[in-house]
């Protein structure tokens, strides 16, 4: 008697645990955004917020991706600028006048940079660039009108890979706020390091254009440097910021307006 029942209830464990499958694989084929997982991005930083952003699992969900009606990624051109030098050419006396405006004081040192978290917001982790590991005389610090204009290249350059089809690379910051203490020994060993740097005000970043970090496949630098010359360009036309194409010190000299 035990045994027909342990052998009858088996047959219903099994039916039923049948039907709860059917039933859950038609949810999935009727409504299949019930089981999509989606990685949103993380928020917008807005001004007086100091706290890095995290980065999210994975930064290939957060890019969106652009395709074709037919279901195939959708690839642009990539047309650069004609001249880095006409596209990019703010010198010093346009780009100090911005950032005398919108910027800090001076900092002495580092001690005193964290002390003036009130005024400085920290740009040192973001999933859309990297800090360059080898900075040495600049802290990531920025004003926060300067660390929304980083973010917003940054994402709109993760964006421009996606749109053309290219394999996702990061940004590398290579300088950031300089202290009085940085700009000292900067003008040691670099005599041409000017003493009244835009990066003493926390407005101005440099970005390298031979340098990128790979999130999976790499391509040229020299092709990415394109793509990132097209983001900067429409920065620079809807007037969000100065930029100077660099030379000796291969990056893209940015201040915020």
């Amino acid at each position: 008697m035990n045994h027909r029942f342990s052998v009858r209830a088996t047959w219903v464990y099994v039916a039923c645990f049948c039907v709860a499958v059917a039933v859950l694989a038609s949810v999935r084929r009727a409504f299949p955004a019930v089981v999509d997982y989606e990685v949103k991005p993380p928020r917008e930083r807005f001004e007086g917020d100091a706290q890095p952003v995290r980065a999210p699992m994975c930064i290939a969900h957060a890019v969106p991706q652009f395709r074709t009606p037919n279901g195939e990624a959708a690839r642009r051109r990539i047309r650069s600028v004609s001249s880095y030098r006409t596209a990019f050419p703010d010198l010093q006396d346009v780009q100090i006048a911005s950032a005398r405006q919108w910027g800090v004081s001076p900092v002495e040192n580092r001690a005193e940079a964290e002390r003036r978290k009130d005024e400085l917001v920290f740009c040192g982790a973001s999933p859309w660039y990297d800090i360059d590991p080898q900075m040495r005389r600049s802290i990531p610090y920025l004003v926060p009108r300067a660390d929304q204009l980083l973010q917003h290249i940054a994402r709109t350059f993760l964006d421009s890979l996606a749109v053309k089809g290219l394999p996702l690379h990061k940004l590398v910051v290579t300088s950031v706020l300089r202290t009085e203490d940085d700009v000292r020994r900067l003008r040691r060993t670099n005599v041409n390091a000017s003493a009244e740097s835009c990066h003493r005000y926390g407005t101005t970043f440099d970005l390298s254009y031979v340098r990128f970090a790979p999130l999976g496949e790499e391509v040229s630098d020299a092709k990415l440097k394109w793509v990132l010359s097209e983001v900067l360009r429409d920065c620079r036309e809807a007037g969000l910021c100065w930029i100077k194409h660099e030379v000796r010190q291969p990056c893209f000299h940015i201040t915020v307006r």
